[in-house]
């Protein structure tokens, strides 16, 4: 499939492509796939161990680099004082690019052992160092987000990466979000291929010849929300691009936006206090 070849994105592209899991030259096919699909957004992390992954599929690609907007995230690891800026900087090179388009802590420092004052201004300074175009959290509730808000004074929080699909609407959060300013970006946004048993998103999902992961991505783009689904098959990869051009109804987005079981899926026993 021949490349698409786009012009630079002036914001952060609102489907993107995870790189959890895709690892080797397994994961290598599936990235260099998503974008001969048209993904443009690459998200990965230090604790993926995918950024080698990422670098070598966007060398093969041959795209031009203004075309990509690609994210890393910092890990826990690394908040340490003048820690953070030399692990951007690493991943940096283990991608091989000269600058990242997005930053994000990937998780507040676990039980709270760091305050944020040790590392958000860190995360200010690889801006400032050109390491990055943007900068962002991961996981943080709306606690944390106001104080890191603080912390950055004029540095804008581009986006909040946090866990929500149809199942778990995550709302105060998102809502808060979305109010300041701060775009939320949806990881486990198709809850891992499980919503195919959900008789409400099924239906919809017939009616318009559509996958049920293509119905939660669409409603999750129609909230304003970015999504970063993935998969290491072709098939899925294609078919989560095309949750783009679904149009679904107000009606029906009403009745998936009902569908909230309230039950994340990712809670670790030392992470944030969640709202």
């Amino acid at each position: 499939m021949e490349l698409q070849r786009d012009a630079q994105p002036e914001i952060m592209p609102g489907l993107g492509f995870g790189t959890y899991g895709r690892q080797g030259e397994d994961g290598i096919s599936a990235i260099l796939c998503a974008l001969e699909t048209g993904y443009r957004h690459l998200d990965t992390a230090q604790d993926y161990d995918t950024e080698a992954e990422v670098g070598e599929a966007i060398r093969r690609a041959g795209l031009p680099r203004e075309a990509l907007f690609v994210t890393t995230k910092v890990r826990p690891a690394n908040f340490g004082p003048g820690d953070l800026v030399p692990s951007v900087a690493r991943s940096l090179e283990t991608m091989g690019l000269d600058r990242a388009d997005l930053v994000l802590i990937h998780w507040p420092a676990p039980n709270g052992e760091r305050p944020l004052s040790d590392y958000i201004p860190q995360l200010a300074e690889a801006r400032a160092q050109g390491l990055t175009r943007h900068v962002g959290v991961s996981n943080f509730p709306v606690a944390l987000l106001t104080e890191a808000r603080a912390l950055l004074g004029d540095v804008p929080i581009l986006t909040n990466q946090v866990e929500l699909n149809p199942w778990f609407r995550n709302r105060t959060l998102a809502d808060h979000c979305m109010g300041a300013g701060i775009r939320v970006t949806c990881y486990q946004p198709i809850a891992q291929g499980r919503l195919g048993g959900d008789p409400v998103i099924a239906r919809i999902a017939a009616r318009h010849g559509a996958t049920p992961e293509q119905v939660a991505l669409a409603w999750e783009l129609a909230q304003g929300y970015a999504a970063i689904p993935t998969s290491s098959r072709p098939e899925h990869i294609r078919g989560n691009w095309q949750a783009q051009q679904l149009d679904l109804s107000p009606g029906e987005l009403a009745e998936i936006d009902a569908l909230n079981r309230g039950r994340r899926s990712i809670d670790p026993d030392w992470g944030p206090a969640w709202d």
